[in-house]
């Protein structure tokens, strides 16, 4: 889990603008506060990946903010040291005088300040990628321990959306920009040093920074509206990436050619981003407008000074060298500041961007034992499975997709759910296996609320191929074990698994046999299998896995019958002295069953064995009777 930040996060994306004086401290407070939580967030993120990095930062900080006074210092004494040489007031001797040495530390000057620069540039990039990993590490981390509820959610994938695009460099750039405001401080109070301690010029500085305070409000009144923006377009973002993904997606290619549908997603693209790009132009052109007025004026100040600066020099109050030191200092002053305030907007906009980051990573499970010391799973043995007036609907719906069901599966008997598309059977199994809780009732496991279990070890006791099953883009030998990742691989089970599964054949025809990379996402050499080999490769998983409890939600469904009657004959044998369910649209696989339950709009209506059911002439015997008809036709 990322580390929490003393002050909250979201304060300042949840501060409210103040309606009345009395509410500016509140409002301040609330803002100020939220900042620095986040910019302690972002720097604790840093130090948790290297302390190294935060080191040579504040290290080349320093540096940048003391060496440029120190180069203003230096071109002065050179230009005050040739002045005196013209004039004569010292003797015209080159080699061996104080102006060659000022010449010699100028350039070392110049040379160290090249190297800090290159080191900077160095730390920023290595960092950069070490950081990127941490927080992806972070968000896959987070990723495995949200609910499967979270997945279903809109606002969950704005969250998701948002902390993935804060992945990349946003916290190393968040950190280099503070490091860069403290170097801008440093010279900033140096320079504002030399013009005070100059002759009749010590009011020249706060008249400088005084023009400057415009430009921090607009920068930082447009940080915040673009990123109060962002943060409302989410949604656009989210489809633009979508319709883009979809014309580069390897599994959609072949429909959306055949459909004629590139234009169409192209087009709804183009759209999207019309909309969203007026909104970004428009914050860019008024914050421009606001900047270019704000230069003007601060110029033509910056102008007059020069012109007194220079007056002096013609009066004989001041060298050429402080002209050069003085005016460097206005400019840079002026310059100094408009860059720490730059930076201080670029730290604010980026402090708020990473409240994404931190919004996704404070995202809490509810799907975790509700009991203070967890109940431990008896493994090794066969389990009863009993559901009591559980009902359920997805978030955010009101649709109940189960309602009261109550039913009992006795250790080491198998259970078939039957019912058409869309009567909850796989809400069903995803429910008995705690990737959601009900939203009534109870789902007890060997007569306890599998709420009580603890959840990593509760998953250890299913054995299941879902409908959807995952297709990795690894070996053939990897696909097998993910069945089972926490045993050591085991050539010899992973063989006898794919030829319990029917799969041996194509795999022994495969280039490289076991070790053949699949899909041709990373290797050139992978091979793209068919959809009914793929399931095959699914059912090697289940029956790779030692699992006591094994659900098979439509195993089959990709298969010809005659793969899969040889695949529900070896389903006899490893489902011996286990409790087993599995769905099937093939309604011949139900009459092995000790129990079938026939599901209808998320009621259970009818409950039995094959004889008894059909006995019944129910709904069982009408979709039975169906099936078997068509195959006799």
């Amino acid at each position: 889990m990322g580390p929490r930040p003393i002050n909250d996060p979201n304060a300042a994306s949840r501060a409210k603008p103040p309606k009345n004086i009395k509410d500016i401290p509140r409002f301040v407070k609330e803002l100020i506060g939220g900042f620095f939580g986040r910019l302690f967030y972002t720097f604790k993120l840093v130090w948790d990946t290297g302390h190294w990095i935060l080191i040579l930062l504040l290290f080349v900080s320093i540096f940048t903010g003391i060496m440029p006074v120190v180069g203003s210092i230096i071109s002065k004494d050179i230009l005050n040291g040739l002045q005196e040489v013209i004039s004569g007031e010292s003797p015209a001797v080159f080699f061996g005088s104080s102006v060659l040495l000022l010449i010699i530390f100028f350039f070392v000057y110049r040379i160290l300040n090249q190297l800090v620069h290159r080191l900077n540039t160095a730390v920023t990039r290595i960092a950069g990628e070490k950081v990127v990993c941490h927080v992806k590490t972070q968000i896959m981390n987070k990723a495995k321990e949200i609910d499967l509820a979270s997945f279903d959610n809109p606002e969950f994938y704005e969250k998701l959306e948002n902390a993935n695009r804060e992945a990349g460099m946003r916290p190393i750039h968040v950190l280099s920009s503070t490091f860069d405001a403290v170097s801008n401080a440093i010279s900033l109070v140096s320079y504002i040093v030399i013009l005070v301690t100059a002759p009749d010029m010590w009011w020249t500085a706060p008249v400088m920074i005084a023009l400057s305070l415009p430009t921090a409000i607009v920068s930082f009144s447009y940080r915040r509206k673009n990123f109060m923006y962002m943060r409302r377009r989410s949604k656009d973002r989210r489809q633009m990436n979508y319709y883009a993904d979809l014309m580069v997606n390897k599994d959609m290619v072949k429909e959306i050619r055949m459909f004629d549908l590139g234009d169409t997603f192209t087009n709804r693209y183009e759209e999207v981003f019309d909309k969203y790009y007026g909104g970004v132009r428009r914050l860019v052109v008024k914050e421009s407008i606001w900047h270019v007025f704000i230069t003007l004026l601060s110029s033509t100040v910056n102008c007059i000074f020069f012109a007194l600066i220079a007056f002096k020099v013609f009066s004989g109050e001041i060298m050429i060298g402080d002209y050069s030191l003085y005016t460097g200092a206005l400019t840079s002053i002026a310059s100094t500041v408009s860059s720490l305030i730059g930076v201080s907007a670029t730290v604010y906009e980026g402090t708020l961007f990473i409240d994404n980051l931190i919004a996704f990573l404070r995202e809490r499970p509810t799907v975790v034992p509700s009991v203070k010391t967890p109940a431990k799973v008896n493994f090794g043995q066969p389990h009863t499975i009993e559901f009591v007036d559980v009902s359920f609907a997805y978030p955010g719906t009101e649709r109940r997709v189960l309602e009261h069901i109550n039913l009992k599966l006795r250790a080491g008997e198998t259970m078939v759910l039957v019912g058409l598309n869309g009567a909850g059977k796989t809400t069903f199994l995803k429910l008995l296996t705690r990737l959601y809780d009900p939203l009534e009732g109870q789902i007890l496991l060997d007569g306890r609320d599998i709420r009580e279990y603890d959840v990593k070890e509760l998953y250890k006791l299913f054995g299941i191929i879902f409908q959807d099953f995952g297709k990795y883009a690894v070996n053939v030998s990897e696909n097998i074990t993910f069945g089972d990742i926490s045993r050591t691989p085991d050539e010899k089970a992973i063989k006898e698994a794919a030829l319990q599964s029917n799969s041996a054949d194509f795999i022994e025809k495969l280039p490289n046999e076991y070790d053949t990379p699949l899909m041709r996402i990373f290797e050139p050499n992978g091979i793209e299998l068919s959809i009914g080999q793929w399931q095959k490769l699914a059912v090697a998983r289940a029956f790779y896995s030692s699992s006591d409890i094994l659900i098979l939600d439509e195993p089959t469904a990709s298969l010809d019958p005659l793969a899969e009657q040889e695949i529900f004959n070896q389903f006899d044998k490893l489902r011996e002295g286990k409790t087993t369910i599995f769905v099937s649209h093939r309604l011949s696989s139900a009459t092995i069953a000790s129990k079938i339950v026939v599901l209808e709009y998320g009621k259970l209506v009818e409950e039995g064995t094959h004889k008894e059911l059909m006995e019944k002439r129910g709904k069982y015997y009408e979709l039975f009777s169906t099936q078997a008809k068509r195959y006799m036709d």
